[in-house]
């Protein structure tokens, strides 16, 4: 339970970004503010690891980092800029459902009666949460960014898990951080051009998103990774979607029906009934 409540801090602080991201960051710089995102994390991190990869880390380092910072957070800076904070933060919250599944298949790690009933109703929660009405007609753009990204950080999550043995977590968020922002960044060189201006609300938008939602969210969220089924991971970052949905409620004046309300507790409910362990009953005295 002390993993899955420090595990947390990495759903709620990257729900947060999507109201930063849409309200506070640059918009049409969805390249630029991956880079600027990620970069300054992982030297940050590195400066405490002070390792390098070495061997096959290398090239693991790099198509992790292009899943789990490349694929995540340049779609991600994409869909906040075109959907709405309570359904980009929705959508993205599916991954419980990839994290369980992929976990099973991959890592063999066949979820628990308990797991699997608490991402459902966190997932029938999230349907709930989806507000079509508050945000008029999805972009479509957004919705398959979303979707995309989801599906990318997930299968990244999984692998770290699987190759991540005797690696630090703190070690292996410096090394995606670093070789996701160092694929991205060609990439923003050449259909971005130059980095965009930055106001002084943006500049503390990114000191934010880079210390708190990057930094120490992969910090802890790799640290979860290493401790706990992927299946409880996933239903922990069903709180992903609750702060996306209450920031962009009392934030961003965005409408939160009854039905919304209901999926909220609902959400809320799964993630406890998923993530607490089963009490084991005591062995009979002989």
């Amino acid at each position: 339970m002390r993993w899955a409540l420090t595990t947390a801090i990495a759903p709620i602080a990257w729900g947060s970004t999507y109201y930063v991201t849409r309200h506070v960051l640059p918009a049409d710089a969805a390249l630029w503010g991956a880079v600027i995102r990620c970069l300054p994390a992982g030297l940050l991190v590195l400066v405490f690891t002070r390792r390098l990869p070495s061997g096959s880390w290398w090239w693991r380092s790099f198509v992790l980092g292009a899943l789990t910072v490349g694929g995540l957070n340049v779609l991600v800076y994409v869909a906040a800029q075109r959907l709405a904070t309570s359904l980009a933060a929705t959508i993205m919250s599916t991954s419980a459902a990839a994290l369980l599944l992929l976990s099973w298949v991959v890592l063999r790690q066949r979820p628990t009666l308990r797991a699997a009933g608490g991402a459902a109703l966190g997932i029938v929660g999230v349907i709930l949460m989806l507000q079509p009405g508050a945000s008029g007609a999805p972009d479509a753009v957004g919705v398959a960014a979303s979707v995309v990204a989801m599906l990318a950080s997930s299968l990244g999550f999984v692998l770290t898990r699987r190759w991540g043995s005797g690696v630090p977590p703190l070690t292996m968020t410096a090394w995606q951080l670093i070789a996701g922002s160092l694929l991205v960044l060609p990439l923003a060189v050449l259909v971005e051009g130059r980095p965009p201006a930055l106001d002084p609300s943006a500049i503390a938008g990114f000191a934010y998103v880079i210390v708190i939602a990057t930094a120490v969210a992969y910090a802890v969220w790799f640290n979860g990774l290493a401790r706990l089924p992927g299946a409880v991971v996933g239903i922990v970052g069903l709180l992903n979607p609750v702060t996306g949905v209450l920031l962009g409620v009392i934030l961003g004046g965005e409408r939160l029906d009854p039905a919304a309300l209901v999926g909220l507790a609902l959400v809320l409910l799964g993630v406890v009934a998923g993530a607490t362990p089963a009490r084991r009953r005591p062995t009979p005295a002989t």
